[in-house]
């Protein structure tokens, strides 16, 4: 009984020892399964149910919310005092992301337009589209700088235009208005006889061409033959490098079109994207790990380089003529005007643009922009691009209405664009990524664990029925033995 009992405890560490190897063999196998699956997954492919649907048509909630700098004193400006202004907002905007004209070609890459809009959301908002507020009239004072190496007669004869169409220096219009457009008889004037001059024919609002708009022709790769590809921007409207900048490094268009990254990244990763509203690539870093409703993240922030001069960061050297660090050149695709981006509140700039105007205080929780990202598949989980409108305003003598203004980098307005994934799809890919992987991690260590277990207990087993098959046998041969001894003393 007992070497049967035994044959099963070897029959036992044999079971041990093939599950400690089944579960060995699955700590190597595991990854590259979810890695598999990572890839099947994140390739553009209309197959692939979640990630195709959440790249098509972006399902979460997506916002735009702007701040206006209600300008305080225009009068004192004018007289050449230093700008006050107040932030007004945020008036909050639901933005809807669609692409169309999706098609797949050969080289295995996708060409898409992506096309936006927006709606006002009142319960979201500090105020209404109703809300009136006084910024600086760029139809006028970036005309005025645009014009200054004119001849003086030529000055003069847009100084009484301006006159003409009752256009001052100055704008106070409802926040709809400014936003979305208002009806001028100068624009009107310039649209018939210089058109090309403004980047809308109809009505001049600073965000008009970009509701329901698209953002050019993009072509990206689809990930099929390298998923180190998938997402990279391979041509936009048709190019493979921009011609607004100075030096070819400036004019890349690299990374991706700015929604999702290719997976696998590290904390060596860069974020490079293409943004067609910033005219430029721009390229995030590595900031810090995070965990957003049990899914594990990278943050990647701006560096301080993002928006520097070519004197305190050279390669930047091509985004010039520049002014000080922190601020973004982009005349050279506004039609020339003297606009500049930077980020909200001049916040990473140069210490000297918070002296030019009184109202603004720069904080890297409300100001600066990050991107949380899922490093495994490249997906973003939260999303907050935060960017300021600026204007370049000085006296321009022939044009009267600039008065005294002193030169300055006038803030006009700051705006984030944010989202982030919940509801259903956070369900599924907390589901898909972060509790599937775990249970196939707890299985390979748990087979591991319950193979040494078995093994062990196995063992000691076998040890004792061994030695209980020994005393049997020893037990069997000693009543013999005692039997011949007592023969023995008898004689």
């Amino acid at each position: 009984m007992s070497s049967t009992k035994s044959r099963v405890a070897v029959g036992f560490i044999v079971v041990g020892v093939l599950t400690v190897v089944f579960g060995t063999v699955l700590t190597f196998v595991g990854p590259l399964i979810i890695d598999d699956q990572i890839v099947k997954n994140t390739v553009i492919d209309p197959n692939n149910e979640l990630t195709y649907t959440m790249w098509k048509d972006v399902p979460v909630p997506f916002y735009m919310s702007v701040y206006f700098y209600n300008v305080l004193n225009p009068m004192e400006i004018l007289k050449g005092e230093k700008p006050m202004v107040e932030q007004r907002g945020p008036y909050v905007y639901r933005k809807r992301i669609q692409k169309d004209n999706i098609t797949f070609h050969e080289n295995f890459t996708v060409s898409y337009r992506e096309y936006r809009s927006y709606y006002f959301e009142p319960s979201m908002s500090v105020g209404t589209e109703s809300d009136v507020v006084t910024i600086p009239n760029m139809l006028v004072l970036g005309a005025a700088v645009m014009m200054e190496n004119l001849p003086y007669a030529v000055r003069l004869m847009i100084s009484a235009t301006f006159k003409t169409f009752k256009e001052g220096p100055f704008l106070t219009k409802t926040v709809g208005e400014l936003m979305w457009g208002y009806d001028s008889g100068l624009v009107d004037f310039l649209n018939k006889y210089l058109p090309g001059m403004l980047p809308s024919s109809g009505k001049f609002g600073l965000f008009a061409e970009f509701n329901n708009s698209n953002t050019g022709l993009f072509n990206i790769f689809t990930g099929k033959d390298n998923i180190r590809n998938v997402h990279k921007v391979d041509s936009w409207n048709g190019l493979t490098e921009l011609s607004y900048w100075r030096t070819p490094q400036c004019n890349k268009i690299n990374g991706t079109a700015g929604q999702m990254w290719p997976p696998f990244m590290t904390k060596e990763t860069t974020l490079p994207f293409y943004s067609p509203d910033a005219c430029r690539s721009l390229e995030l870093v590595y900031q810090r790990p995070g965990v957003m409703k049990g899914i594990p993240l990278y943050r990647y922030v701006a560096p301080k380089t993002m928006f520097a001069n070519g004197t305190d960061y050279e390669p930047n050297e091509g985004f010039c003529p520049c002014r000080q660090s922190g601020l973004l050149n982009v005349s050279s695709c506004r039609q020339n005007s003297p606009v500049f981006i930077s980020h909200p509140h001049f916040f990473n700039a140069d210490p000297v643009l918070l002296d030019y105007v009184h109202g603004l205080s720069p904080n890297e929780e409300e100001h600066g922009l990050f991107i949380d990202i899922h490093p495994q598949t490249g997906v973003p989980l939260n999303v907050s691009i935060r960017l300021q409108l600026n204007l370049y305003m000085k006296k321009v003598s022939g044009i009267t209405e600039t008065g005294k203004i002193s030169e300055v980098i006038m803030p006009m307005l700051w705006f984030e664009e944010s989202g982030y994934i919940d509801g259903p799809i956070l369900t599924t890919f907390h589901t898909n990524l972060v509790i599937l992987p775990a249970v196939m991690e707890f299985m390979q260590y748990g087979f591991i664990a319950m193979g040494l277990a078995t093994i062990i207990i196995a063992s000691l087993l076998h040890r004792r029925f061994r030695a209980t098959d020994k005393e049997l046998v020893n037990g069997s041969h000693d009543p013999a033995e005692k039997k011949g001894d007592m023969g023995k003393s008898e004689k």
